[in-house]
């Protein structure tokens, strides 16, 4: 039967710039797209590939107010970075939308409702800590306190970075927010819950799970053990609304009540879907509707399996659409080793990697090596990049055009000679072996066997050295058939490697005079007489001192300042020191001053009303400081590099309140905060000073 495919990448959140750890999902779902574009088309009607962008929730909402923004505003930016940054690698998405859409929420509705009458919706009321300066409840997430099993201080409300514990906020001790830094009040709401411990969803989990090709194997063992045995019901109801304020969905009937972020975003693939289909005709029900013939997959990270395996799939099932064919989950990254690092310049965004110079494909065919369909983790080695794509790309695959192209324009007028040559019978042979390489997602396989074929092509090129029989006379004739035989061998490797590195097949197509290469191409070598065009250098050997400048962009200074002292930015070019260090003092080097001295720095407690980036700045955020004042006053404090302005809103500190306010590019500074630091002022020696318990703002300090 015809296959009509649609597949789906997990949506990236609109509040942060897309990395390499992102790109290892989306150019592995990229390439099996690409593949399946290839195939003919009484095999593969239609493969079509959305995404959107993850758009709702507390976080997006914040990061607005803190850019001074609305929240479409907000999205609408981050749309367009991470739409620069998917096409700057050869992401080819059918649709890249949005969840802040009316598709989208259409769709949630349509769902709710249908739960609804179905039973699987119940109200309920819960005990939810509010946040009293802030005026709204506060998710998990963004209340902090100290650990209830191992003490630690500024641990998250749902478990501790420290010990590992899993509790609920109500279990910490002194929880505050992590928003305002005020103690927060448990006050009752009324939610709406998605009743998944219900028995018709334990059943048709407990079935659709198991079914085979549903889910890769380690993922539904994993199913097994959040399902429980048999009898068992270790499945709770799954909280589907939130309290305003909330950027998202307001939940029909439901005045001031919004959908859970984790409830639309799946419904935004078909959100996504809908809106493709409204431009390219394409009939959403035949796609959707439950005795579906079409194949519907989403790639995800195993981070969010539980989500995609049992939350999307019971609800789609009991609102009457049809459930996944296959849910593909892949492992994380990590960077020579180890997890991405700001200090390392290993946690790298996709934009500084393109800015660099590097080229995007040799990333792709890298993952590609390395990516097979399991949920094993893949990790970048920056020295084996180097390595194998030098070695792989340049050094076999381009390596077999350049060495022979140039002879058929110089001496045959760009024309081909036959290339029925028995030598190239395995190259075509492959072609099944490596086609269901890339259907099955073993990627590493597939570039395996094409780099042997590669080899296999070199070593003919070597024995027969077009080059020396290009100084012999009355070998013209073998120097053409070595050439023209060379080059369809790289047809046929270019043909392969075209999900994996789709410009420089492009290009390739360009330089043999073809039409875009698929699959069924195989069969058809190039016929004597083909013309094919000046060569031009397809692909440069990656330079080590590419990487070395990449890490180097990545890295998180650690530089206190900004031309300044830790506490503030200065303007002039000699700073002023804020920073208390252990050096020892002595009446000899003048270090002692006098009580009078000490009483000229007027030294306030101060509550941190807001903080936020510097745009601009590597090393500043932006303070607004409460001293009792009938405003609160703007600082610029080099801290960027100890502190997140988020954990620091509502929080206590010292400032000198009568440093003289100096204008700077950034704004008008009007004050400094205290801050201690090692002896060379270096993160993560920084600590702002904060006064005991009881202090309030505007109180001398003395």
């Amino acid at each position: 039967m015809t296959r009509k495919i649609l597949v789906t990448s997990a949506l990236p959140y609109a509040n942060g710039s897309i990395h390499l750890g992102h790109l290892v999902e989306y150019i592995q779902t990229d390439i099996w797209v690409r593949f399946q574009k290839m195939q003919p088309k009484d095999k593969v009607a239609e493969c079509w590939y959305c995404c959107a962008d993850d758009t709702h929730g507390t976080p997006i909402m914040l990061r607005a107010e803190k850019d001074g923004i609305t929240p479409e505003a907000l999205i609408e930016r981050v749309h367009g970075e991470h739409s620069r940054d998917f096409a700057g690698f050869h992401v080819a998405f059918d649709n890249f939308y949005t969840t802040h859409s009316d598709e989208t929420r259409d769709c949630a509705n349509l769902i709710y409702a249908r739960l609804q009458k179905a039973g699987l919706i119940e109200k309920r009321t819960i005990e939810q800590y509010f946040d009293p300066v802030k005026q709204m409840f506060l998710p998990d997430r963004f209340i902090k306190g100290e650990c209830p099993k191992c003490g630690a201080k500024d641990q998250y409300g749902d478990n501790c970075e420290n010990c590992g514990a899993a509790y609920t906020p109500n279990d910490l001790k002194d929880p505050y927010s992590a928003i305002s830094g005020a103690k927060p009040e448990l006050r009752n709401s009324d939610h709406y819950f998605f009743k998944l411990s219900g028995d018709s969803c334990q059943s048709f989990l407990r079935r659709w799970t198991r079914e085979a090709g549903h889910l890769q194997p380690e993922a539904a063992n994993k199913m097994q053990e959040w399902l429980g045995a048999d009898g068992e019901n270790k499945l709770t109801d799954w909280d589907i609304s939130r309290d305003a304020p909330y950027f998202g969905f307001e939940i029909p009937d439901a005045p001031g009540k919004y959908f859970y972020v984790w409830l639309d975003a799946p419904i935004g693939y078909m959100g996504s879907f809908k809106n493709l289909c409204g431009k390219q005709g394409i009939d959403f029900d035949e796609y959707f509707k439950p005795d579906s013939k079409t194949e519907l997959y989403h790639f995800i990270g195993k981070d969010i399996l539980y989500f995609h395996a049992l939350f999307w799939p019971a609800e789609l099932e009991h609102a009457g659409f049809r459930t996944p064919t296959s849910i593909f989950a892949h492992g994380f990254l990590t960077v020579d080793g180890s997890k991405m690092s700001k200090s390392r310049g290993t946690f790298i965004t996709a934009e500084s990697y393109l800015q660099t110079g590097l080229n995007p494909e040799w990333l792709r065919y890298y993952y590609a090596a390395k990516l097979n369909s399991t949920m094993e983790d893949i990790d970048l080695n920056l020295e084996d990049f180097v390595a194998r794509v030098n070695s792989d790309l340049v050094g076999k695959y381009v390596n077999i055009a350049s060495r022979c192209a140039g002879f058929i324009g110089k001496k045959f007028g760009g024309k081909i000679a036959a290339t029925d040559a028995e030598w190239l019978i395995p190259l075509r042979d492959a072609a099944a072996s490596i086609a269901q390489a890339y259907e099955d997602r073993e990627y590493g396989r597939a570039q395996r066997e094409i780099m042997a074929l590669a080899d296999a092509a070199n070593v003919v090129v070597n024995e027969r050295k077009p080059w020396e029989l290009a100084k012999q006379e009355g070998k013209e004739a073998e120097l053409h058939a070595a050439c023209s035989e060379a080059i369809e061998a790289f047809r046929l490797l270019t043909l392969y490697l075209k999900p994996v590195l789709p410009k420089v097949a492009e290009a390739v197509e360009a330089f043999l005079g073809i039409a875009p290469l698929t699959w069924s191409d195989v069969a058809t070598p190039l016929p004597a007489g083909h013309t094919i065009n000046a060569y031009s250098h397809l692909m440069t050997r990656v330079e080590p001192k590419l990487i070395a400048a990449l890490v180097e962009a990545n890295k998180a200074s650690l530089a206190p300042t900004e031309q300044a002292a830790p506490a503030v930015e200065k303007t002039e070019a000699k700073p002023e020191k804020v920073a208390a260090t252990p050096a020892k003092a002595s009446e000899a080097d003048g270090a002692f001053i006098s009580i009078d001295d000490f009483m000229k720095v007027d030294l306030r407690i101060a509550r941190i009303v807001d903080a936020g980036h510097v745009e601009g700045a590597e090393k500043l955020i932006r303070l607004s400081l409460d001293i009792g004042e009938e405003k609160p006053r703007q600082v610029f404090a080099g801290i960027k590099s100890a502190y997140d302005p988020a954990q620091l809103i509502g929080r206590m500190t010292v400032m000198v309140a009568n440093l003289a306010p100096r204008k700077m590019k950034f704004g008008l500074s009007e004050g400094m905060v205290m801050a201690a630091s090692d002896s060379d002022g270096k993160a993560p020696g920084i600590f702002l000073l904060t006064p005991d318990a009881g202090a309030q703002p505007g109180m001398r300090v003395k």
